[in-house]
């Protein structure tokens, strides 16, 4: 089944994030994730938002969303988001 990786963003060191984004893509890549959205100018229906970055990645499966989220590179990576950004992030299954 499907999945997608959502995350809500707020960016408060631009510099920092920079060094998660310069590695992100390859090894989102090596894990056959897609960026299917980027958006920081989203338009808000109803509730609050959190953040100004919303992404959705797309996975064959939560298995392969896993995989890439618990690889060792990823979590390497990974420290700059956290020293650089808040997130929620979740993992949202697909209607297949």
């Amino acid at each position: 089944m499907t999945c997608y990786i959502l995350a809500e963003i707020q960016i408060d060191d631009p510099g920092r994030y920079a060094d998660y984004e310069s590695g992100f893509l390859t090894i989102l890549r090596a894990y056959e994730g897609q960026v299917i959205a980027v958006d920081e100018a989203r338009t808000l229906l109803e509730g609050q938002a959190f953040g100004h970055r919303t992404v959705i990645l797309k996975f064959a499966s939560e298995v392969a969303a896993l995989n890439w989220y618990d690889s060792e590179a990823y979590q390497k990576l990974m420290t700059h988001r956290q020293a650089a950004s808040q997130a929620n992030v979740s993992i949202i299954h697909g209607l297949d």
